[in-house]
């Protein structure tokens, strides 16, 4: 079963990716990484998913940094310097690294090289798996002129409730074309409240900005390198070594929120514009970060949560409701933009299993999110984290 299916732009990618691609050339040039394929949904997928996939896999290789895409990156992002911007230009995906089964209805994905390399796959890789299975599957998804409607209603929506959206839904998105079509809506009616999408490709067609910091994997290497109590204090302190105030939001659930704002001492605090929400219950997040800045004696309203948990219009709602003239705050906004077409959207993620720091054996990783069904890694690994961490 043929597919036509292929990338158009090395950039179709989450902004964080190329941020943490930087600082990993630039800290960690010898470091491996492993990633695997996590099936939340229990999604079951058609005969022959994996060799179409496998085909699409390939052809990303051809993919290259044009000179255009450079000109816009040097231009919008001057924190990503000449040598990355460069190495960039020469980089070519390799589908070697990428590892494809199929038993069944069961997918089973893996992908192993130097992290440097692989950190690019994640995103794509699942764009690539919600597009062809909708293909595969004969889904058939609301016209055009549907979904450009729908978008417009929700960001006509965000602008009265006068809140910051930014379209943070690559990963799991219906289609390349469907997500065209939100952006196209997005920057046509959502002046005034629509800010940006953690997608290049698309910030650079829509002359609108990237946005995006760092990942769970950033933490979660750490923690392979320097231990799960210093994981936090040196990924902090690393990005500070990279991009020396700018980029300035840190993700705060790798180990927990209550074991993140114990290392997020007064130089972060001060130093960081804000920290983004990922998992666990939103309106208790914002109190403890209101509550650790005024600890830290820093007005909250002077710092920024960024909102980015399955959020959806009555969610943002609420939390806007529930933060005003509290904390400043903006909303990374996914699925329910990407992938709201009339049918049901996937629920599937890639986390970083494994790393190699530089010398010696392979380290298991995990992620311990405020929300126990979030957690990945082996059962063992968590329990020695939450162990180390004191996490109950």
């Amino acid at each position: 079963m043929k597919q036509d299916f292929s990338f158009s732009s090395i950039l179709d990618n989450d902004f964080y990716k190329f941020t943490m691609q930087q600082g990993v050339v630039r800290l960690f040039p010898d470091a491996k990484a492993k990633y695997g394929f996590i099936n939340r949904g229990n999604h079951v997928f058609p005969e022959g998913f994996a060799t179409v996939l496998r085909e699409a896999v390939d052809q990303m290789a051809k993919l290259k940094l044009s000179r255009q895409e450079k000109h816009f990156l040097q231009v919008t992002c001057p924190y990503l310097d000449a040598v990355y911007l460069d190495f960039l230009e020469g980089y070519r995906y390799n589908p070697e690294e990428v590892h494809i089964k199929q038993s069944g209805g069961t997918l089973e994905v893996n992908i192993e090289g130097n992290w440097y390399r692989t950190i690019l796959w994640e995103v794509p890789l699942m764009s690539l798996i919600c597009e062809l299975y909708y293909r595969m599957t004969d889904l058939q998804r609301v016209p055009d002129e549907e979904v450009v409607s729908r978008t417009r209603e929700k960001i006509e929506n965000y602008k009265k409730l006068g809140v910051t959206v930014a379209d943070f839904g690559t990963r799991r998105r219906h289609s390349y074309a469907v997500h065209r079509l939100v952006l196209q809506a997005l920057s046509e009616f959502g002046q005034g409240s629509f800010i940006g999408t953690s997608n290049v490709h698309l910030a650079m067609l829509h002359n609108t900005k990237p946005i995006g910091t760092h990942a769970h994997e950033w933490f979660m290497f750490h923690a392979a390198r320097y231990g799960f109590k210093m994981a936090n204090a040196m990924g902090l302190e690393h990005w500070v070594d990279v991009y020396r105030g700018d980029l300035g939001i840190a993700l705060s659930d790798t180990y927990t929120t209550e074991v993140f704002f114990s290392q997020f001492d007064k130089m972060f605090s001060k130093l960081f514009d804000g920290v983004r929400h990922d998992s666990g219950d939103p309106l208790e997040f914002a109190d403890k970060v209101v509550a650790h800045y005024q600890k830290m004696g820093i007005d909250p309203r002077s710092k920024t949560i960024i909102f980015s948990d399955s959020l959806n219009y009555d969610k943002v709602a609420a939390i806007a409701d529930y933060c005003r003239d509290k904390v400043g705050m903006s909303f990374g906004i996914g699925t329910s933009l990407t992938n709201d077409v009339g049918l049901t959207p996937m629920n599937i993620v890639i986390k970083m299993t494994a790393a190699l720091p530089k010398d010696g054996a392979w380290t298991e990783v995990v992620k311990l999110s405020d929300e126990h069904g979030k957690y990945t890694g082996s059962k063992e690994v968590i329990a020695l984290a939450k162990t180390l961490l004191s996490i109950h």
